[in-house]
């Protein structure tokens, strides 16, 4: 899966705007349906089909990262809520995690769970919230964290400094954990297990665009959905002192550096190995910011679009 020529995306909208992560749910009633939320607080449940469109829940903020727990329930990172969990058969929303250290969260994105029920998870920013991510990317605040919640419920910052922490996957193994990076177009290696456990390194160093979530796929590789090319203009900004990049996130929006207009997703092995890279034709959706790889089906999200894409085989 090198190259899209094999595979054709399918593009079904939803009732609402920025599906921006995707899930599938594996077994039981609903197997091969798909999950995601919108800008409007909703979560909406897709049949596999794409024939059918069900609101499940409602999470009063701004659903992003989406992972299913082994209980069935729906972990939800809700940019403005933090770390939720949802009941998909009644709606039922309880917030598990709203603050650290005291300190309520500003921007939870992503999230991934571990066999033992462990959650790693990131708050992309201490300063910024979702409304004002561009001003956290060109600043270049690096406030962003991976977390930890453990079964007990004790919540712990495993990483800081991070620019823009976002995507969230663990080893097949589970002997580490990977966060991407998106002002750096990183992956962070945070090693769990092993003789080199609590140490970080990279899982990639050089991404050619900035990184939005990640999830592990069922073939094992960790895919990555590059959300814009990598744009010089914003590199440079970001070297730049301090006042500047202030400033340049004062002038109107219509002036602002935009992401480039493009749909692309990859996929790494967990020595960091580029197994799949598709650059998919933008015209009909973009922005891909969300990917989950299911039984060699490939479904994205956007926080742009009205829809949810899939590269069928």
């Amino acid at each position: 899966m090198t190259s899209p020529s094999s595979h054709r995306l399918e593009i079904h909208p939803l009732p609402g705007h920025g599906a921006e992560d995707v899930v599938v749910v594996p077994d039981g009633p609903h197997e091969g349906s798909v999950l995601s939320g919108t800008e409007d607080g909703a979560i909406f449940r897709l049949s596999h089909d794409g024939r059918r469109i069900d609101r499940v829940a409602h999470t009063g903020g701004r659903p992003l990262g989406l992972e299913l727990h082994p209980d069935g329930r729906l972990l939800v990172c809700d940019a403005q809520r933090g770390l939720l969990r949802v009941d998909l058969d009644t709606g039922g929303v309880e917030q598990v995690v709203h603050e650290v250290g005291g300190r309520a969260m500003v921007f939870c994105n992503n999230a991934a769970i571990a066999s033992d029920g462990t959650v790693w998870f990131s708050d992309s920013s201490t300063r910024y919230s979702i409304d004002r991510w561009k001003d956290d990317f060109v600043q270049d605040t690096r406030t962003g964290r991976l977390l930890r919640l453990d079964p007990d419920g004790t919540v712990s910052v495993v990483l800081e400094g991070l620019a823009f922490a976002n995507g969230v996957a663990l080893a097949a193994d589970e002997s580490f954990v990977v966060v991407a990076e998106t002002g750096a177009a990183t992956l962070v290696r945070h090693w769990i297990t092993g003789a080199r456990a609590g140490s970080r390194d990279l899982l990639v160093d050089e991404l050619p665009g900035y990184p939005d979530n990640i999830a592990r796929g069922s073939d094992g590789l960790v895919w990555v959905a590059i959300a814009s090319p990598r744009d010089p203009v914003v590199e440079r900004l970001q070297q730049s002192p301090p006042w500047v990049r202030r400033q340049v996130t004062r002038i109107p929006q219509r002036l602002q550096p935009k992401p480039k207009r493009t749909c692309r997703v990859q996929a790494y092995d967990d020595t960091g190995r580029l197994v799949h890279d598709l650059d998919l034709p933008a015209e009909g959706f973009h922005m891909a910011t969300g990917v989950r790889e299911h039984d060699g089906q490939v479904w994205i999200g956007s926080l742009l679009e009205p829809a949810v894409a899939v590269l069928r085989r």
